[in-house]
């Protein structure tokens, strides 16, 4: 598929997802997917406080807000934000002098946002319609990017990296939760990755997620896996897609990852 192809399917999917959560149901488009990939993020002081509405649209794959060290006073960027969910738990954490954005391009998202802000009281959140390969803000205007599991569906990463470096303030940091292959990893897995759900489309092996964000030229990056799917996790999905699970596992099991990616937008001395 062409980047325009891709950027439409994903549009399609987490539409109907949003629309999914406003008529009362849950944000995963299959069965069991919750448990799979989504569930259990959040803890319940967490969750205390927030629109159901946001908890049931996440269909990310970490908490980057938990583990991103946010400090009042801060502005943090959320790429990809759907229901909200990650950019209101950040608000929380910057407090009232620093402020949380989030950019989607699904208008469907954007709406469930907009509601999911007015049921938080929180005022210190902005939500913007744009693509993470042209974000709307200006040239170093965030201390903190985050997203949770978005980056793995663009068809032009190294765009959405360079978008990223370029909103960041000297000294700011890159903190997302992505979905990560090991090394490794059979061309065919590839293949089957991108099929899961659209959770798992066009996920990087490690060293190309490292090399990717040096070239935009970030440092410091560390890949930090936090949950590895399991064969029966896995087979499950495979299934679900009606693929052949029992020939397909075996390829891979263990290898496909949730991962903190974490780098740093240096400080540049001049003398």
């Amino acid at each position: 598929m062409t980047g325009v192809d891709v950027r439409q399917l994903v549009r399609d999917h987490y539409g109907a997802a949003a629309r999914r959560v406003i008529q009362g149901g849950g944000g995963c488009c299959g069965p069991g997917e919750a448990d799979i990939v989504s569930g259990g993020l959040y803890s319940e002081a967490e969750q205390s406080g927030l629109p159901a509405e946001a908890l049931r649209a996440s269909l990310g794959c970490g908490n980057p807000a938990a583990l991103a060290e946010l400090r009042e006073g801060e502005v943090v960027l959320d790429l990809g934000s759907g229901g909200g969910v990650d950019v209101l738990l950040s608000a929380r954490r910057v407090g009232p002098t620093g402020k949380a954005y989030g950019v989607d391009m699904t208008d469907d998202m954007l709406s469930l946002a907009e509601e999911n802000k007015r049921r938080s009281g929180l005022a210190n959140v902005e939500f913007l319609r744009g693509e993470i390969e042209d974000i709307p803000l200006p040239d170093g205007s965030v201390d903190v990017v985050i997203s949770n599991c978005v980056i793995n569906l663009s068809a032009d990463k190294d765009r959405v990296l360079r978008e990223a470096f370029r909103v960041l303030r000297p000294g700011g940091r890159f903190a997302v939760f992505d979905i990560v292959l090991r090394a490794g990893v059979p061309a065919e897995l590839r293949r089957v990755a991108r099929l899961w759900a659209g959770c798992f489309a066009g996920a990087l092996e490690e060293g190309e997620y490292r090399t990717r964000l040096v070239a935009a030229g970030f440092s410091g990056v560390e890949i930090q896996p936090t949950r590895v799917f399991s064969a029966a996790e896995i087979h499950d999905f495979l299934d679900q897609e009606g693929l052949d699970a029992d020939r397909l596992v075996p390829l891979a099991a263990d290898k496909v990852t949730s991962a903190f990616v974490r780098a740093a937008k240096e400080i540049k001395v001049t003398r």
